[in-house]
């Protein structure tokens, strides 16, 4: 098992004083409250996500960490961002994770399954880059229109995609349009 939870370790015949011994040992890594992996098996991008889903389920990567998983960014996140439905209660004991609320009736527009043999989550680009303008106020417009910019230049980028994924936020609309009318 790649990420071990105290209670996944329980169920596998583990005592928690053996998973203790395995973290002093090395033979596991803390990655948060209760949240283990084994060192080398998981992309150590990937770790905190990975650690994170192993309690929340739902937790999907965004805004700069989705940006720099994309190429759309060439920050080095310290925290990986990962957001949750409203509502959830963000896990204790991540030192790594920067936790975000996104509203429940849009938390799965865009979301897609990391490419992975373990079962992550990640924003599309399309919604990453409108998160980044609804979100400007706190991650700053310059971000957003970097990714933009970037996202443009790909081949086989569609403006129509990622306005279909803006009217999902309508707020975000203009800001989108006006932007890609400049870049265009």
């Amino acid at each position: 098992m790649t990420v071990l939870t105290l209670d996944s370790a329980r169920a596998a015949g583990l005592r928690k004083e053996e998973v203790y011994r395995m973290v002093e040992a090395g033979e596991l890594e803390r990655i948060g409250r209760g949240v283990y992996i084994r060192p080398g098996q998981v992309d150590p991008f990937l770790a905190s996500l990975a650690g994170a889903t192993a309690v929340k389920p739902m937790a999907t990567m965004c805004l700069t960490s989705a940006l720099v998983h994309h190429g759309l960014s060439d920050e080095i996140p310290f925290d990986t961002d990962v957001a949750l439905p409203r509502g959830t209660r963000f896990p204790a004991g991540f030192e790594h994770v920067r936790w975000h609320s996104f509203d429940p009736s849009t938390f799965t527009a865009g979301r897609r399954r990391l490419a992975h043999d373990l079962e992550l989550w990640v924003y599309s680009a399309e919604r990453t880059i409108v998160d980044a303008y609804r979100l400007a106020h706190r991650e700053g417009v310059d971000q957003a229109h970097e990714a933009l910019r970037r996202w443009v230049r790909t081949p086989g980028n569609s403006p129509a995609s990622l306005l279909r994924t803006a009217a999902l936020f309508p707020r975000s609309v203009t800001t989108i349009r006006e932007t890609l009318q400049v870049l265009l």
